[in-house]
């Protein structure tokens, strides 16, 4: 295993070969809600390299923000996948919902999972955010798990 990276913008962001990963970024502060179609066009992206570039393991995209929950595969780095996913969400909201300006914040937050417990408690964070969120709501539709499949 190689050393531990540490880059820092705004937020610190650390990289560590073999690690999985929970990251979570934000629609910039004047775009509106994301529509379910759109919630719909964000998961397509999550799942295109799925098991090419990273194995997902669980994701949740809200009306503002999305949570992942993935390891990158071999070459792959932290920075490189995130920045894939805001950069071809972005481009597509644009083209195909006609938005405009900045879609997401510069800055996404990124956290190395430690250990099991860790594991555990940010899939389940994933997971029941949407309950959380909406109480009551039923089938949720834009957020997944490898471990219910």
């Amino acid at each position: 295993m190689t050393d531990l990276i540490i880059k820092q913008r705004h937020l610190p962001h650390f990289n560590l070969e073999e690690s999985t990963y929970f990251v979570t970024w934000r629609l910039f502060r004047d775009q509106r809600c994301l529509s379910g179609t759109e919630k719909d066009t964000i998961v397509s992206a999550l799942r295109f390299f799925d098991g090419t570039r990273y194995e997902l393991l669980t994701f949740a995209v809200m009306d503002d923000h999305v949570h992942v929950l993935f390891r990158p595969l071999g070459e792959w780095k932290l920075a490189k996948i995130i920045h894939s996913w805001k950069s071809f969400t972005a481009h597509e909201l644009i083209k195909v919902f006609h938005r405009s300006g900045s879609i997401w914040q510069h800055e996404s937050y990124d956290h190395i999972i430690r250990n099991e417990a860790d594991l555990k408690e940010k899939l389940g964070y994933i997971t029941t955010n949407p309950m959380r969120k909406w109480p009551g709501i039923i089938n949720y539709q834009w957020v997944w798990s490898v471990y219910d499949a």
